[in-house]
C-alpha cells in the first residue's frame, strides 16, 4: 500500500483500491440478504466509470452532482468522478425544490448520479441548467444506466492528473442557520485529513466499520467512505435506519466500529434501557445496577468493567462491537459515561464541513469525555477571547489569540485541512477568515490545562438575555430532555424571554395515564426548578410534528421562530383551509385506506365532527383535536353507532393519527366487528368491568373482615403516634347512604392518611380505585389492597374502568373515595380537576365531601420509596349537592359546571389552612 506520507490527491487513494484484491470492501444489507463488494472489483468499476464519464465529456474541475441514498454504486460513481479529475457533488437527497433548484442552479452541475425515483422530481425543478441524469439503481435495460458509461480502459487514454490544490468534492453546508453555502474542499485538504486519521491508530484494516449515515456530508464521506477504503476495512452499510435494522447490521456485518453521530448512539442506549424495563421491575432492577457499577469503577478508576458485567447484553447486541465514533454534533458527556459503562470506548470528533472535517481527535482512552480531544496534528487551534458575544465588534481588529488555559472565546484554525473559501461567494468567504488567515469557525470554546479543546456552544446561536447573561440553548434542551415525556424540545429567545418549541413523547404519558398537557406542564416546572432562573423557559407551544433537522441531527434553527408561531397558533402542518383533506391529494396509501366503507364513514363522521378545523390522515386526535379521555369515549360511541366497531381502550392507546384511528376500524371491522360487549359505564357498569374487578366489589365475610378491621387499627394507630394524625370536619360525614370523598392527592400516602382519619363504620363500605400495575404488582399489596376495598383499574382502560367502577359502587349505595386530578400533583399545589367526577355526579347526584390533606407530600414526596416522620393534617368540609354545584359552576356541559365549583370548594379549604 502506498505510504500516507504520499498521499498528496485522492487519486492515490483511487490506486490503492486494487492492491486490497479480494478483500471485503462493502457489505451494503437489503431487505432480502445482502450485497457485497470486493475491493478488486471497487477498483475495476470505479476505474471504468471514470474513463466513461471522460468520454461523455467530463472534464477536469466539471462539477458532477451525487443526488442518492449511500449505496456501493454511489461510493463507485463518487470515486470514478474524482477519477475522472472532476468534482464530486453530493447532495442531500430530502432537500425541497427550492434548495435543489438553488444548488443545481449554483453549482453549475452538468451530470447528476441520482436514482429512478429522484428523475422525475429533477425533470419539474425550475432550473437554469437541465443536468444529464445518470441512473445509479438500473441495469442495462434503462438507457439511463451507469452502466452504459463503463468503458474498457484504452491503455493510450490517461485520466486527468489533479493539481493538489484543485477541488475534489463540492459540499452544501446543512443549513442550521440559513441558506446553505457551497464548500469546496481540494484534494489536499481531504489527503491531509486521511493521512491524520490513519496516523491516529485508532482503527486496522481488520475493522468492519458501520456506516449509518448518508455519504452527501463531509463526516461520513471522510470518515466512513475514504478513510476505510484507504486502509482496507470492511463498510457496512444497514438496510435501513431502524432499530431492528441496526442490530442486524451489527451482527451480520460483524461490526468492530461505528461511525455515528449522537442521535444514533441516544437512540441506542434508550433501546437498550427500553429492552431492560420490558422484561420487568426485576431485570430492569439488575441492569440499573449493573450499568451503574460499571460506569462508576470506568469514571473512578479508569478500569473497564463494562466489558465483563455488561458482555451478555453486548453479545446480543453485536459481540464484535469495541469502538464508537461520534462526530457531526456534541455528545453529551453523561451519555458517553454510560457508553463507556457497557464496556464500548468512545471517540469524539470535532470539525466543519470548512476544516474537511476535523480539527479536533478525542481518542478512546475514557479521560475527559467532556472535551472533543486535542487538535489533529498538523493544525493549528487557537481562542479569540474578544470575538465572545457582546464585546465590541471594534476589537475584532484586536484579536490577541491565546492557547491559554480556560479562556474562553471563538475557536479559530488554520493548516492543510482548511478550505480556501465559499463557491462563489467572496463577501461570505471574507467575513470567516481574519486577515492573517485564520478560519473563523463561529464556535465557542476554551482549552484546559493539559491542551484538550472544550467547545461551549454556537456563537451565531447563543443567546444572550437582557441581563446579559450567555445561554446556549442545547444546555438548555439537555436540561429539558431529562424528563422523558419530552421527546424533543428546540429552544429560542422571543422578547427577551426564553421559550421552546416542544414534541411530547405520547408513548411515555400514556405510561403515566396522564393528559398530554398536564404530563407536559409537570415536567417543564420540574425541570425550571432545577435551573437557574435565567435558563428557565418562560412559555412553550407544543408541536406533534419532530423539529426539522439536518441529517446528522441538528436543529435547523433558524425554521423554529415560525415552527413557534404556526404551533402556537394551533395551525400547525395545515393550510388556511379548515375541514377534510381532498381524498384525491393524499398519498396513494390513505386513498386507497379510505377506500374502505368503514374508514370513509369514520372519516366523513370526523370531518362533520371538526369541521372547523384542517382534517389530514397525519392529524393528532390528542394535539390537534383536543381529545381527552372523555373524549375518546364520546368518539368511540359514535364510531360504535356508524359502523358497529367498538374500540377498545387498548386500542385507543395505540392512535397516535388520523390514520392509525382509521386502520384500527378497519383491522377490528375485518375481524368481525366489536371487541367487546359495547355498554355505557354509566348504565351498566357490570358489563365493562371485570370479573376480578367485580369480586373486588363483594362484600367481606366473617374472616375477611376481622383482618381488614385490624389492619386498618394499625393503619390508624402508626398515622397517629408516627405521624401525629390532626382530623377535622369528620362530623360533616353523612351517616347513612352513599357519598363520594373528592381529596387533593399530593402522595402515595394519601388513601391511609384518609383511612386513618375514618371510623370503621365508614371504612366497611367505602371503595377506592388503585392502578392495577401499582396497587396490585405483588402479592403483599395486593392482599392489602383487597383488604382496603381497592379496585384494580388497568392503566390501559382507566376511563371506562374508573367509571363503571364509581357507577357500581354508587348504584350499590356505598361510598367512594374519588381523586379528582386524577393523578399525584408533582408539585404539592392543587391541580385542575379532570372531568369524570362531574361525569358521575351529573348521573348519580349524592352528597359529595371536599377533603383537603397536608403533610403527606412533604412526608414521601413523587418519587420517593420511605416516607419521613411529618405531622399530617385531613380536613373534611361540608357536603355539596351536586346540583347545587351545577347552578354555582361555569361551563358549557352539566359535568363541567360540576367539576368548576367542585375544584373551588376543595380549593377553599386549601386556603382556609395555608
Amino acid at each position: 500500500m502506498q505510504a500516507m506520507s504520499e498521499l498528496r490527491t485522492l487519486g492515490s487513494v483511487i490506486d490503492v483500491l486494487a492492491e486490497h484484491g479480494d478483500r471485503q470492501a462493502v457489505l451494503a444489507l437489503q431487505e432480502e440478504g445482502a450485497k457485497s463488494w470486493s475491493y478488486g472489483e471497487l477498483a475495476v468499476h470505479v476505474l471504468r466509470l471514470a474513463h466513461g464519464l471522460t468520454k461523455v465529456g467530463v472534464s477536469r474541475g466539471d462539477h458532477v452532482m451525487l443526488l442518492a441514498p449511500g449505496q456501493p454504486e454511489w461510493m463507485v460513481a463518487c470515486l470514478a468522478i474524482i477519477g475522472a479529475g472532476a468534482v464530486a457533488t453530493p447532495v442531500d437527497v430530502q432537500l425541497g425544490d427550492d434548495a435543489l433548484s438553488r444548488i443545481l442552479d449554483h453549482s453549475g452541475a452538468s451530470f447528476i448520479f441520482t436514482t429512478a425515483d429522484q428523475t422525475e422530481k429533477l425533470e419539474h425543478l425550475d432550473t437554469i441548467l437541465k443536468p444529464k441524469h445518470i441512473v445509479l439503481d438500473r441495469g442495462k435495460e434503462d438507457p439511463r444506466s451507469w452502466r452504459h458509461l463503463l468503458a474498457r480502459k484504452d491503455r493510450h487514454a490517461e485520466l486527468p492528473q489533479p493539481d493538489p490544490n484543485d477541488p475534489a468534492a463540492l459540499f452544501y453546508t446543512s443549513g442550521t442557520t440559513g441558506a446553505p453555502k457551497g464548500v469546496p474542499l481540494s484534494h489536499a485538504n481531504l489527503a491531509f485529513q486521511i493521512d491524520a486519521i490513519l496516523g491516529a491508530n485508532v482503527v486496522n484494516e481488520n475493522d468492519h466499520m458501520l456506516v449509518p449515515l448518508p455519504l452527501h456530508h463531509v463526516y461520513p464521506f471522510v470518515m466512513g467512505m475514504l478513510a476505510p477504503l484507504t486502509l482496507g476495512l470492511t463498510i457496512v452499510l444497514p438496510q435501513s435506519l431502524t432499530g431492528p435494522q441496526l442490530v442486524r447490521a451489527l451482527k451480520e456485518g460483524k461490526v468492530t466500529v461505528i461511525t455515528g453521530v449522537p442521535r444514533l448512539y441516544s437512540a441506542l442506549y434508550s433501546g437498550i434501557v427500553e429492552r431492560a424495563r420490558s422484561g420487568g421491575k426485576l431485570a430492569a432492577a439488575l441492569f440499573g445496577i449493573s450499568a451503574g457499577l460499571s460506569t462508576w469503577v470506568r469514571r473512578r478508576t479508569g478500569l473497564d468493567a463494562g466489558k465483563a458485567v455488561m458482555r451478555p447484553l453486548r453479545e446480543r447486541l453485536g459481540p464484535g462491537l469495541r469502538i464508537l465514533a461520534s462526530g457531526g454534533a456534541p455528545l453529551d458527556p453523561d451519555l458517553a459515561q454510560k457508553l463507556e459503562g457497557m464496556g464500548w470506548r468512545i471517540v469524539i470528533g470535532y470539525g466543519l464541513t470548512e476544516t474537511s472535517p476535523l480539527l479536533a481527535l478525542k481518542l478512546p482512552d475514557g479521560k475527559k469525555l467532556e472535551s472533543v480531544g486535542q487538535p489533529m496534528h498538523g493544525i493549528d487551534v487557537r481562542i479569540d477571547p474578544s470575538s465572545m458575544p457582546g464585546e465590541d465588534t471594534e476589537r475584532r481588529s484586536e484579536r490577541r489569540l491565546t492557547s491559554e488555559p480556560y479562556q474562553e472565546g471563538e475557536i479559530l484554525a488554520r493548516g492543510p485541512g482548511v478550505f480556501s473559501g465559499y463557491l462563489n461567494l467572496p463577501e461570505e468567504t471574507e467575513d470567516v477568515f481574519t486577515k492573517d488567515g485564520w478560519f473563523c469557525t463561529r464556535d465557542l470554546g476554551y482549552f484546559d490545562e493539559d491542551g484538550y479543546l472544550y467547545v461551549t456552544g454556537r456563537a451565531s446561536t447563543l443567546i444572550v438575555t437582557e441581563g446579559g447573561k450567555n445561554i446556549q440553548p442545547e444546555v438548555v434542551e439537555e436540561a429539558y430532555l431529562e424528563d422523558q415525556v419530552i421527546r424533543e424540545i428546540g429552544v429560542l429567545q422571543r422578547e427577551g424571554r426564553l421559550v421552546a418549541v416542544i414534541l411530547p413523547d405520547l408513548d411515555e404519558i400514556r405510561r403515566r395515564t396522564a393528559e398530554i398537557d398536564r404530563s407536559i406542564r409537570h415536567a417543564v416546572e420540574e425541570v425550571s426548578d432545577r435551573l437557574p432562573s435565567y435558563q428557565r423557559i418562560s412559555e412553550y407551544t407544543v408541536t406533534h410534528q419532530p423539529l426539522e433537522r439536518t441529517q446528522l441531527g441538528k436543529i435547523r434553527r433558524h425554521l423554529l421562530e415560525e415552527r413557534f408561531d404556526v404551533a402556537k397558533k394551533g395551525a400547525e402542518g395545515a393550510s388556511e383551509a379548515v375541514g377534510p383533506m381532498p381524498i384525491e391529494e393524499m398519498p396513494d396509501e390513505d386513498r386507497t385506506l379510505l377506500e374502505n366503507p368503514v374508514a370513509r364513514e369514520v372519516w366523513e363522521l370526523l370531518g362533520r365532527r371538526y369541521a372547523d378545523r384542517y382534517l389530514t390522515p397525519d392529524t393528532s386526535p390528542q394535539l390537534d383535536l383536543g381529545i381527552d379521555s372523555l373524549g375518546w369515549m364520546d368518539l368511540t360511541l359514535e364510531i360504535d353507532q356508524s359502523t358497529s366497531v367498538e374500540l377498545s381502550e387498548e386500542a385507543i392507546g395505540r392512535i397516535y393519527t388520523v390514520r392509525e384511528l382509521l386502520s384500527e376500524v378497519v383491522e377490528q371491522a375485518e375481524a368481525g366487528g366489536r371487541s367487546v360487549p359495547q355498554a355505557m359505564p354509566l348504565e351498566h357498569p357490570e358489563e365493562i368491568l371485570s370479573d376480578e374487578q367485580k369480586r373486588s366489589l363483594e362484600p367481606f365475610g366473617p374472616v375477611k373482615a376481622t383482618v381488614a378491621r385490624g389492619m386498618f387499627a394499625l393503619n390508624k394507630a402508626i398515622a397517629r403516634k408516627v405521624f401525629r394524625l390532626h382530623i377535622e370536619g369528620v362530623e360533616h360525614l353523612p351517616e347513612e347512604g352513599p357519598f363520594v370523598l373528592t381529596p387533593n392527592h399530593i402522595s402515595s400516602l394519601d388513601p391511609s392518611a384518609i383511612a386513618a382519619a375514618l371510623d370503621y363504620r365508614h371504612l366497611r363500605h367505602i371503595y377506592w380505585a388503585g392502578r392495577a400495575d401499582t396497587a396490585f404488582s405483588n402479592p403483599l399489596k395486593r392482599l392489602v389492597s383487597r383488604l382496603g376495598h381497592v379496585v384494580p383499574i388497568d392503566a390501559h382502560s382507566a376511563v371506562f374502568s374508573s367509571l363503571a367502577f364509581g357507577a357500581a359502587v354508587l348504584k350499590r349505595k356505598d361510598k367512594l373515595v374519588w381523586f379528582p386530578e386524577g393523578h399525584r400533583s408533582h408539585t404539592g399545589e392543587l391541580e385542575p380537576f379532570r372531568p369524570g367526577i362531574g361525569v358521575l355526579l351529573n348521573r348519580f347526584p349524592v352528597p359529595v365531601v371536599p377533603v383537603f390533606i397536608r403533610g403527606t407530600f412533604e412526608a414521601m414526596p413523587p418519587g420517593k420509596v420511605l416516607p419521613r416522620p411529618t405531622k399530617l393534617m385531613i380536613v373534611f368540609g361540608e357536603p355539596l349537592d351536586p346540583r347545587e354545584l351545577e347552578q354555582q359552576g361555569e361551563g358549557e356541559q352539566p359535568e363541567d359546571r360540576i367539576v368548576q365549583a367542585l375544584y373551588e370548594h376543595v380549593m377553599e379549604l386549601v386556603d382556609a389552612r395555608s
